[in-house]
């Protein structure tokens, strides 16, 4: 039988593989400042973007956070070429994950009725 989508596998597999790579690299390369944690992940139908989404506590790193993860998007590129066979690899975009937080300020809210 002919596959008729050939790209949906790694639309579906990619981000994620990208996400955990992601998590591994900030683990390894970061100054321990702050604690950053890596969320979610999505891809663009084209395949040709990826957004990788964190957050950072103490509130407030956001934007340092977000500056160092774009100056070493080309050593993260590195780090996924020596662990992973992706082939055409998508442009890298990393971003604060507004929605973990406004859940979380939600989460605080309820406890605290």
């Amino acid at each position: 039988m002919i596959n008729a989508r050939p790209n949906s596998h790694r639309k579906e597999k990619l981000p994620k593989l990208l996400e955990h790579l992601a998590a591994e690299f900030v683990q390894g390369e970061s100054n321990q400042t702050s604690l950053i944690t890596i969320t979610g992940s999505d891809i663009t139908p084209n395949q040709r973007r990826v957004t990788i989404y964190f957050t950072t506590l103490p509130e407030g790193q956001e934007v340092a956070v977000g500056e160092f993860l774009k100056r070493r998007t080309h050593d993260f590129l590195q780090f996924v070429d020596s662990r992973a066979k992706i082939g055409r690899m998508p442009e890298i975009a990393f971003v604060f994950d507004k929605g973990e937080k406004n859940r979380q300020r939600i989460d605080f809210l309820l406890q605290n009725e």
